[in-house]
């Protein structure tokens, strides 16, 4: 039987490779903030109702039938604890939904339809922020990754026993459009310097072990936190 797949967050970067990765072996739907392309939905996480309706559509596309959800949509949005309160407030409440409220509703909707189907497995993309934290301008980006790893570890243990199965995947700083940018920002070679490999990963080494969560993973390892870091945090 094939694996129906909804991914989010797959327009570029990791997101792109999850898609590379996985539409051989797997039937998928991706996701985008906007989009025209036939096999990808638009949907604005950071809108109510949005991540409901996302998931109805890929339903409906996949015939009635997710096998597999991957939240990997997210945003990494600086705010400086010296910007003006509201400012400071919208910025961290955007980042929560999007990075994390939304990842939680569609789990949620993943968990209840795994129940009707015998099961099923979420894999989350969360980052090194998680465990280590981030800039002083990204707090709230390391707060909804740590949100994220929770969320897995809390299904997880919650769902095993109905066959629903929950990884979570932790990039270290990987060459996307986004991760080349604060790099350029912050002194690349100074953060270079803080990864023992020598360099970021490339958004297809994270794509394949998204992949292996979705595909192969035996059902003993759920609860799993997975790094990909270069060895800049070990746990």
């Amino acid at each position: 039987m094939t694996v129906h797949i909804l991914a989010t967050g797959t327009s570029r970067g990791i997101g792109a490779a999850i898609t590379a990765a996985l539409s051989p072996h797997a039937r998928i739907v991706g996701h985008a903030t906007r989009s025209d392309q036939a096999d990808t939905i638009p949907a604005d996480l950071d809108e109510l109702g949005a991540a409901l309706a996302l998931w109805n559509e890929a339903l409906a596309r996949l015939d009635g039938r997710i096998d597999v959800l991957v939240n990997n949509a997210g945003i990494f949005e600086a705010a400086p604890i010296d910007l003006p309160d509201a400012d400071w407030l919208a910025s961290w409440e955007r980042t929560m939904r999007i990075n994390l409220t939304a990842a939680a509703e569609l789990s949620r909707l993943a968990v209840r339809h795994f129940q009707g189907t015998g099961g099923g497995r979420i894999v989350n993309v969360a980052s090194r922020a998680a465990h280590r934290g981030d800039s002083p301008s990204h707090w709230h980006y390391a707060a909804s990754k740590a949100g994220m790893v929770a969320m897995t570890k809390t299904i997880a243990r919650a769902y095993a026993a109905e066959n629903i199965l929950a990884f979570a995947i932790c990039p270290g700083f990987t060459m996307t459009g986004m991760a080349e940018d604060y790099l350029t920002s912050r002194g690349g070679d100074a953060l270079l310097a803080d990864i023992p490999l020598g360099r970021v990963a490339d958004p297809a080494e994270v794509a394949e072990l998204v992949r292996f969560c979705c595909l192969d993973a035996p059902p003993s390892m759920t609860g799993a936190v997975l790094d990909v870091n270069g060895a800049s945090y070990v746990r």
